[in-house]
C-alpha cells in the first residue's frame, strides 16, 4: 500500500462530509433565498397619481394628499403621500416634499412668524426659500425634494420625489 492511497476512514470522513454539506445546503437555500428575494426583485416604479385639479394650484404653496399603493417585501400597504404645490411667478408648477432633508420632520409654509414666507421645520430650525432651497447657515445641507410632475386633461400628475443638490 503506498501513500497516495486513502485509507476507508479518509474515505467514509470525505464522504459522509460531502454528503452532510450537501444536505445542509439543501436546507439553507431555500431560507437564504427567501431572505434575500425581496432584496433582489426589481422595485417597481411609482404611477403617477392625479392629486389636484390645476385650477385650484394658486401662487401660495398649498398641501395637497393622495394615497398610493406600496410594496415592502411581501407586505403591501396604502400609503398618504404628501406635497407641497404652487404656480411660480412664470407660472410653472412646483411640487415640493415637505419631509426636511436634515432628519426627516414634517416642514410647514409660512408658520414661524420670525420667517415669514419660508418654509421652517420645527424640530431644528430648518429654513427653506419657498423655491425649495436651502437657507444657507441653517441645518438641512440640501433643498426639499422636488416631486416628477405632469399635467394632463386639467389634473396635476405626481410621481416619485427626486432629490436636489445642496443650496
Amino acid at each position: 500500500m503506498s501513500k497516495e492511497d486513502i485509507s476507508r476512514r479518509q474515505f467514509l470522513n470525505y464522504t459522509l462530509t460531502g454528503v452532510g454539506g450537501f444536505m445542509a445546503a439543501g436546507m439553507l437555500m431555500p431560507m437564504v433565498r427567501f431572505a434575500i428575494d425581496p432584496i433582489l426583485e426589481k422595485g417597481s416604479d411609482q404611477d403617477m397619481v392625479a392629486v389636484t385639479d390645476v385650477s385650484k394650484i394658486t401662487s401660495e404653496p398649498k398641501t395637497v394628499n393622495w394615497k398610493i399603493k406600496q410594496k415592502d417585501g411581501w407586505y403591501e400597504s396604502e400609503v398618504t403621500q404628501s406635497a407641497f404645490v404652487y404656480k411660480d411667478s412664470s407660472g410653472k408648477i412646483v411640487a415640493m416634499s415637505p419631509i426636511c432633508k436634515h432628519l426627516g420632520c414634517t416642514v410647514g409654509w409660512n408658520n414661524n412668524p420670525a420667517y415669514p414666507n419660508e418654509f421652517y421645520c420645527p424640530c431644528h430650525g430648518g429654513r427653506y426659500y419657498k423655491n425649495g432651497k436651502n437657507v444657507p447657515g441653517t441645518p438641512p445641507l440640501s433643498g426639499l425634494d422636488l416631486y416628477e410632475s405632469k399635467v394632463k386633461n386639467g389634473k396635476l400628475y405626481l410621481g416619485k420625489a427626486v432629490p436636489r443638490g445642496g443650496a
